[in-house]
C-alpha cells in the first residue's frame, strides 16, 4: 500500500515569514506547528515541505544559506521526534518562468513519484493561492491556512 502524505508550504504555514528568511535567528514556528506535525505524523502521514525561495534568484541569500536554515528547522523538529521526509524548493524568481515554482506541481509530483505517494489520500497545505493551485495541479486535496491556524488541520483530517 502506498503511503499518504502532507505537503506543506514553509513560510507563513509552518514558520513565521520575516521576508526572505535564511538567518537561523529568525526561525520561529507558527502557533501549534509542532503539535500539528506530531499529530499528523502519528496519523501515519509522511511530511514534506515544498517552498518557493526566490531570495536565492534575487541574490538576497545563497542556496547554502537556505540549506543551513533548513537544517536548523529540521533539527528543531527532530527534538520533537518529527521527521520531515524531504524539503523541495524552487530558487527562481517569478519572472524567470521556470517549471518548478508553485503553482507548478513539478516539485510535488517528483516527491510523489520518489516516495510512491498515494495522491488520493494526500494533501497540500499552504497559505497562498499558489500553494493551493500547486496541490490541485498535482491532484491532491488542499487546505488553505488562514492566520497561521494550523490547528484546523487536526479538525479536518
Amino acid at each position: 500500500m502506498s503511503p499518504k502524505a502532507i505537503f506543506f508550504d514553509r513560510d507563513d504555514t509552518l514558520i513565521k515569514d520575516k521576508n526572505y528568511m535564511y538567518q537561523i535567528k529568525d526561525l520561529e514556528f507558527v502557533h501549534d506547528a509542532i503539535k500539528t506535525l506530531k499529530y499528523l505524523q502519528e496519523a501515519n502521514y509522511l511530511l514534506f515541505i515544498v517552498t518557493n525561495q526566490s531570495g536565492i534568484g534575487r541574490g538576497y541569500f545563497t542556496e547554502k544559506d537556505m540549506h543551513n536554515f533548513h537544517q536548523a528547522l529540521l533539527t528543531e523538529l527532530e527534538k520533537h521526534q518529527i521527521n520531515i521526509q524531504e524539503i523541495a524548493f524552487c530558487p527562481h524568481r517569478p519572472e524567470d518562468k521556470c517549471q518548478c515554482r508553485k503553482p507548478s506541481p513539478l516539485l510535488i509530483n517528483k516527491l510523489c513519484e520518489k516516495y510512491n505517494i498515494d495522491k488520493s489520500l494526500s494533501y497540500m497545505v499552504g497559505d497562498k493561492k499558489s500553494d493551493i493551485e500547486a496541490g490541485k495541479n498535482a491532484g491532491l486535496k488542499t487546505i488553505q491556512i488562514i492566520d497561521h491556524d494550523l490547528a484546523k488541520l487536526m479538525k479536518q483530517l
